[in-house]
């Protein structure tokens, strides 16, 4: 929870209803803005959803709903693509309505949840962006993740908490070729 949101874990039934494309109806009397959820929402209730079916429900390390704790309207999505690597490491995508965007929520929801990962022993947390989506490059620097790799396509950041304070660790990138998710400013 943040000053003006919540992050709500995503259950499985929250997520079934994502992909069947449920926009505009009620999740556990919770209401949804217009255009929620999006190709990017459905996407990552996919990728739960496959993750739960093969390893298990990865919560708390997995999607969130954004909503806003004025009045509970989901607005978003952001999400831990499944638990740490092998050395810490966590992927992230984050996304928001239109409507949505441009007020700092995805800076607040994105902050939020590299301060939940660092406090539950993740070493570093990794995302990417599109090449022209310079309001979500934007929210990355705010958190303080570097740039540490690009290509055509996209641009890939990195925050690492080796020991001690969180600090932006450029180098190691490791771009895996697929996207960490849609990365829409907030």
């Amino acid at each position: 929870m943040t000053a003006r949101l919540v992050l709500h874990p995503l259950s499985i039934p929250e997520a079934r209803r994502l992909v069947m494309g449920a926009a505009g109806e009620r999740t556990h009397g919770e209401p949804w803005a217009p255009g929620y959820p999006d190709e990017g929402d459905v996407a990552g209730a996919r990728r739960f959803l496959r993750s739960c079916a093969s390893t298990g429900d990865p919560q708390p390390f997995g999607p969130y709903e954004i909503r806003r704790r004025q009045d509970g309207l989901a607005v978003g999505g952001v999400a831990f693509h499944g638990l740490a690597d092998d050395r810490g490491i966590v992927t992230i995508g984050y996304g928001l309505v239109p409507s949505a965007q441009g007020r700092g929520y995805a800076t607040e929801a994105l902050r939020a949840l590299l301060e939940f990962a660092r406090a539950n022993g993740v070493k570093g947390v990794k995302g990417d962006t599109d090449q022209q989506n310079v309001a979500s490059q934007r929210v990355m620097n705010a958190v303080g993740m570097c740039l540490v790799a690009q290509d055509d396509r996209l641009k890939y950041y990195r925050i690492s908490w080796p020991d001690g304070p969180a600090t932006a660790v450029p180098g190691d990138a490791e771009p895996s070729g697929e996207p960490s998710g849609p990365a829409a400013p907030g």
